[in-house]
């Protein structure tokens, strides 16, 4: 595995924003991705992404920001999921969830100067993410560039930007793409 220097500046850039303000740190895995709250054994909620990939950091930190508080006292916030090799009506239940959290990653990967990827994280059935699973996510990052964002993506996007040296973000910067 390739190593991206930028890996450690993102987890230095979250832990200093969340740990102490939210007890949450950001921590890279050697395995599958999972989100732990503090219990008798750790004393900070922690998000461990995959394989020290930013990709994956930025996936599951948008997971944590469409959290609410409940939902983060919960092993993987209590969400429902069915890894590789869904059928097309899991397909369709996995695209209806995860349209708030690949916005999001979205827009911290905009922020952080990165390429975007759509994931449909189906790869054994050949399902890619489909058009409307696209058009979905992008109306949700315009909803949250004219809304006001959660604090969390706001406060984590914007150190981002500075860390990277990002312009504000506009509708320009969100386009799909054409096959």
């Amino acid at each position: 595995m390739d190593f991206d220097p930028q890996v450690d500046q993102l987890i230095e850039c979250f832990n200093t924003l969340f740990l102490k303000s939210l007890n949450t740190e950001l921590v890279r895995g050697d395995g599958e991705p999972i989100y732990l709250p503090a219990d008798s054994n750790y004393p900070h909620h922690r998000i461990i992404f995959a394989h020290g990939f930013f990709s994956s950091a930025l996936h599951e930190i948008a997971h944590w920001c469409v959290a609410g508080p409940e939902r983060r006292l919960l092993e993987d916030f209590g969400y429902w999921y069915k890894p590789d090799g869904r059928t097309p009506e899991e397909q369709a239940e996995f695209e209806r969830v995860e349209v708030s959290p690949q916005a999001y990653e979205w827009i911290l990967t905009v922020s952080a100067g990165r390429k975007f990827h759509f994931s449909a994280d189906n790869l054994s059935q050949g399902l890619g993410a489909s058009d409307s699973f696209k058009e979905a996510v992008l109306n949700r990052v315009q909803y949250q560039l004219t809304s006001k964002m959660n604090s969390r993506l706001q406060a984590l996007s914007e150190a981002l930007r500075a860390l990277y040296n990002v312009e504000p973000l506009s509708f320009d910067q969100f386009q799909l793409e054409n096959p």
